[in-house]
């Protein structure tokens, strides 16, 4: 997780101050796409690399009697090094398809020089645009909605247990041990909420071609 981070951060910023210094440099077609391509892998790489961490702690950590959560429960130390690898060929093949659409819609810009056939190419590249904004959407949808359900599984599981332990009027130290691990989940969960929350709207705002704004988020980011 602490390396699919670092490298997107570091391409986030090459990105964008070539786009805000080098704004040529980023015609060249492989830099560009390698870079977007870069980024974009190692961004679905932290999404997908947290999601999975999330639900392993909730697998771990709570406490259900669902017979399947119980099966998942035995069998969830066996499935972690899977689905961290399923993670990264999904964020691979994520990358690729979005490297696919950028160039093909920069060879239709190529392709169409006239005015007459750059209006009717705006379909076709219309197209492909909005496929890449759809499958980036869907990523960050899916892995958001993994985090929000484990997240609040755990959260109701230890708050559950608490109860019980205020019942049995068992020792502080545990009751408080509790309440730390309910706030950092709960932290947790807000962070990758907002973090979530900047991602959709760096989508709308390269809808909308505002570079500003798009910066501004990724400062944040």
């Amino acid at each position: 997780l602490g390396c699919s981070r670092f490298w997107y951060l570091c391409f986030t910023w090459i990105y964008r101050f070539l786009s805000m210094i080098y704004p040529n440099f980023l015609h060249v077609q492989t830099i560009r796409q390698l870079v977007r391509s870069f980024t974009i892998f190692f961004n679905y790489s932290n999404l997908w690399v947290s999601a999975c961490l999330c639900g392993f702690y909730c697998i771990k950590i709570a406490n259900f009697r669902n017979s399947y959560f119980i099966y998942l429960k035995v069998k969830i130390d066996r499935m972690v090094p899977w689905l961290l690898l399923g993670s990264e060929i999904l964020a691979l093949a994520i990358s690729i398809v979005i490297y696919d659409l950028t160039e093909t819609v920069q060879n239709s810009n190529h392709t169409f020089t006239s005015q007459e056939n750059f209006w009717e190419a705006r379909i076709p590249m219309n197209k492909h645009f909005f496929s890449s904004i759809f499958l980036a959407g869907f990523g960050y949808a899916a892995s958001f909605m993994v985090v929000i359900f484990a997240a609040v599984s755990l959260l109701f599981s230890l708050w559950r247990h608490k109860r019980t332990m205020q019942t049995n009027s068992m020792k502080d130290l545990s009751m408080d041990a509790h309440i730390r691990a309910m706030k950092s989940v709960l932290s947790f969960l807000v962070m990758y909420s907002i973090n979530f929350l900047c991602l959709v709207l760096t989508i709308i705002y390269a809808m909308k071609e505002e570079n500003t704004m798009t910066l501004v988020i990724s400062i944040y980011l």
